[in-house]
C-alpha cells in the first residue's frame, strides 16, 4: 500500500476558497481504482507546545492500492482540472510518498 502526505500552503486568508475547489474535486479521487482513502485535513489547535499551528495548510491523507494507481490519479483528468483551478491560490505543495512494509 503506498501513503501519501499532501502538504498545501496557500495563499494568506484563501484556505476557504481553496477547500471548496478541493471538495468538489474529492468524489472523483474517492472514486478512481485503487484509491483506499483520500481525506483533506485541516490544523487544529491543541495547546500541545511542540505543535506549529499553520491556518493556511491543508494536509491530503491518501491511501493507494499501488505506487501504479497513484501515478494514473496525477494524471486524470480531473487532477488536471483540479490543479488549473487552485494554481492561483497555492503558494507550495510538499509530497511525503511511503509504503507499507
Amino acid at each position: 500500500m503506498i501513503h501519501v502526505v499532501a502538504t498545501i500552503r496557500v495563499k494568506p486568508g484563501r484556505r476557504e476558497e481553496y477547500l471548496h475547489i478541493l471538495q468538489t474535486n474529492v468524489p472523483l479521487v474517492r472514486a478512481e481504482a485503487g484509491c483506499i482513502e483520500y481525506q483533506p485535513t485541516v490544523d487544529v489547535s491543541t495547546g500541545i507546545p511542540a505543535q506549529r499551528l499553520e491556518t493556511d495548510r491543508v494536509v491530503l491523507m491518501e491511501k493507494w492500492s499501488s505506487l501504479e494507481a497513484l501515478l494514473i490519479h496525477l494524471k486524470a483528468p480531473h487532477m488536471e482540472e483540479y490543479r488549473r483551478k487552485v494554481r492561483d491560490l497555492v503558494l507550495e505543495v510538499s509530497l511525503l510518498v511511503t509504503e507499507s512494509v
